[in-house]
């Protein structure tokens, strides 16, 4: 094999390499996630209009909590869509749909406005509530919030966790899941 051969596959190794330690280092630093039958853990947040929103306030109501990347990038815009498009679906089921990342509030209206997005967007730049439902990752000294989702009954508790979703086909599976509760008489 040829010093330049030899070369370019020690480069595909190294590569590989560092992508694999990536990656682990996503998980490696994993917060515990709270659990079925948890209480939600707490928060207060602002929201695309900078009003201060705790979880308390939705007492009463089934809470759709969803973590997302990045505003406008291709799979958050993908997924609010599909909550957005089924927020009536959500509504007749007593449920409001709250998205969490660690972007600004300003982003986040900036993202409402130029996706129509009605429901909810709570700005976490420090990441708290992200830390607090384990769903942060860092990708060196980026640090984002994970697609995690965490459907909340309207007394607080934590009564399912997705991780890791879809962004085509998540808002079908909540909604799914909200009937299925429901019909238990959860």
């Amino acid at each position: 094999m040829s010093k330049a051969r030899m070369l370019v596959v020690a480069l595909i190794v190294l590569v590989g390499g560092v992508v694999a330690f990536a990656v682990h280092s996503l998980t490696a630093k994993d917060i515990a996630m709270p659990q079925v039958g948890q209480q939600a853990p707490t928060f207060v947040l602002p929201s695309q209009d900078g009003t201060q929103i705790s979880l308390d306030s939705f007492k009463g109501k089934w809470v759709v909590l969803y973590f997302y990347p990045k505003d406008m990038s291709s799979g958050c815009t993908l997924e609010a869509h599909n909550f957005q498009r089924d927020q009536d679906k959500f509504t007749k089921q007593n449920a409001v749909i709250v998205g969490i990342s660690v972007d600004t509030a300003e982003s986040h209206k900036q993202f409402c406005t130029k996706e129509n997005l009605t429901f909810r967007l709570l700005a976490d730049p420090s990441a708290g509530a992200v830390i607090a439902y384990g769903s942060l990752a860092s990708l060196g000294p980026l640090k984002i919030a994970k697609r995690n989702t965490f459907l909340i009954d309207p007394t607080g508790k934590i009564v399912k966790v997705w991780t890791g979703v879809k962004s085509q086909t998540h808002s079908q599976e909540v909604v799914a899941e909200l009937a299925t509760v429901e019909q238990k008489g959860m």
